[in-house]
């Protein structure tokens, strides 16, 4: 199957996270009108638990793979890709297997006593068949991530992501007369059928490959490989190999980790928090909703593009790596981070310039967009942080990741207790604190990297991007203000921020942070670019 380049991989990724962003804000808007917020609740209710079984069984097993695969490929270890596959699969398929059932076994205990609420009993046990699914799924995608062949990937999350919201929505609905929490099940099998259907969509493309390298390329096995002594299909017949792929997947694995342990305390610190500043229960509540349920959701929207970035840079540098090219790997950091702020800064002055008629449009709430202008400035921050730490990741310090991350999660959970406590910050102060944790980890990861590489962040590129911040939010301001009076709201939601993006892309391509070059080697759109350059 045809191999892409860094630029083509990350675009690629990039437009499926693209759709599968705009796709998912379906379910968030039609299944509370199938089953009500009683209803989502149940069904949300189950997703923390289900997150760190998850986390647990595959956090790093994709990157893991994608390293080893992209490093057996230019012959910088003795396994074949193939291999590598297959001892990748049987540990992550065992252990998936095996929480599936106890989670099916202990689902009665865990429902009544760790998520105190028994009707999501159902919607656990029906949950659980996705542990086993996902952990096939995240091999095969580290594994054609690894062949710098993203397609697969991309192809299976908008598949999976079309036929899950089908199914939710289809399936609460015909379970609904049998009740709420039954309704709540109905949603959840229908996300384990799109987990499936994801599934067989990545089986599928490996099956071509397979059958396009028998057919067309009958010697594929490095000849350096040598021939194990004992069973192939053991996993103990290759502990080096296994040994391998824990010591890169444990320690991303256990930083995914930290930042779901830390969302977890963050919901219970600032719960206690804002009750000691005496703001009331049901107003911390509501608060606490909008922040991550209606504000962090929009800010993360361009994260589609960080984490494309991130998925295609890992075997990239880590073939650049295996070859000892220190060029390559700087240039691919620099195309990694220029592209993560080029395409971020936009939606930073977007967020900040219409925060209000934004949230008002998105959310027919208004009041809320003081928290999202306060912080969009700092989504900058987040944006460029996934490219810097896959590199870490992928130069095999992964550990310096999860330290950065975990220096974070403490500095916020610190700055929550003690701001949100305070009556005149509130939940404010819960905002302050994320966006610290975001720019001290960002600056943590970009210190292990100039470290570690010897690498010089482009000071100009900042500078360049920010004055095409300044100069495009002026345009969008004017044009949404100055045309108050003469067009419907509607109209300028739609133009101010057309008008201001056309100026961004001008002052960008004139200060050559916009290398047309790049896009006309990108899929689909490359061939205009080409004509053009």
């Amino acid at each position: 199957m045809k191999k892409q380049t860094f630029i083509q991989g990350a675009m690629i990724l990039l437009a499926a996270g693209i759709i599968n962003r705009i796709l998912g804000f379906i379910p968030r808007i039609a299944l509370p009108r199938v089953i009500g917020a009683e209803g989502v609740g149940i069904y949300q209710l189950s997703y923390p638990f289900f997150i760190v079984l998850v986390t647990l069984i595959t956090g790093g097993i994709p990157l893991a793979v994608a390293k080893l695969v992209a490093e057996a490929d230019t012959g910088a270890n003795r396994y074949s890709p193939q291999r590598i596959l297959q001892i990748s699969l049987s540990f992550t398929l065992t252990l998936g297997v095996v929480f599936m059932f106890l989670c099916i076994i202990f689902a009665p205990w865990v429902t009544r006593y760790v998520l105190t609420d028994e009707r999501v009993y159902h919607t656990f046990v029906s949950m659980s068949p996705m542990i086993a699914i996902i952990a096939v799924s995240a091999v095969y995608r580290g594994y054609f991530q690894g062949k710098q062949n993203m397609m697969p990937t991309a192809v299976s999350s908008i598949v999976e992501t079309v036929i899950r919201i089908i199914c939710v929505i289809w399936f609460s609905w015909l379970l609904l007369p049998r009740g709420i929490a039954q309704a709540a099940a109905g949603a959840m099998l229908g996300a384990l059928v799109g987990e499936f259907v994801g599934m067989l969509v990545l089986l599928w493309n490996y099956a071509r490959q397979k059958k396009y390298m028998d057919q067309h390329l009958p010697i594929l096995e490095s000849p350096i490989e040598p021939k194990p002594a004992i069973s192939k299909n053991s996993i103990g017949s290759e502990p080096g190999l296994l040994r391998r792929l824990l010591a890169i997947s444990v320690p991303v694995t256990a930083g995914r980790l930290v930042g779901s342990l830390s969302y977890l305390a963050e919901t219970i610190v600032t719960a206690q928090s804002l009750a000691i500043a005496g703001i009331s229960k049901g107003l911390a509540t509501a608060q606490y909703g909008a922040l991550q349920g209606m504000i962090i959701p929009l800010l993360l929207l361009p994260g589609a593009l960080t984490s494309s970035l991130a998925t295609s840079l890992v075997p990239s540098l880590s073939e650049a790596s295996a070859q000892g090219d220190r060029a390559l790997i700087h240039k691919r950091m620099h195309q990694a981070l220029r592209l993560a702020l080029v395409t971020g800064a936009p939606f930073s002055v977007f967020m900040y310039v219409l925060a209000e008629p934004m949230c008002l449009v998105l959310y027919n709430d208004a009041s809320i967009g003081s928290m999202l202008k306060l912080m969009a400035p700092f989504a900058l921050f987040i944006y460029i942080q996934a490219p810097l730490q896959a590199a870490l990741q992928a130069l095999d310090r992964p550990g310096k990741a999860l330290l950065n991350t975990f220096i974070g999660a403490v500095i916020k959970i610190t700055l929550i207790l003690v701001l949100a406590s305070r009556p005149e910050y509130g939940i404010f102060g819960a905002v302050i604190a994320i966006c610290v944790n975001s720019t001290v980890v960002t600056l943590l990861h970009a210190r292990s990297v100039r470290n570690l590489l010897q690498f010089r962040f482009k000071v100009m590129d900042w500078v360049k991007t920010g004055t095409g911040m300044v100069i495009m939010g002026a345009a969008t301001l004017v044009i949404y203000e100055q045309t108050a009076s003469l067009l419907p709201f509607w109209i300028r939601m739609l133009l101010a921020p057309l008008v201001g993006l056309i100026v961004y892309f001008i002052v960008m391509g004139w200060t050559k942070m916009i290398d047309f070059h790049d896009l006309s080697r990108a899929p689909i759109i490359g061939s205009w670019f080409k004509r053009r350059s």
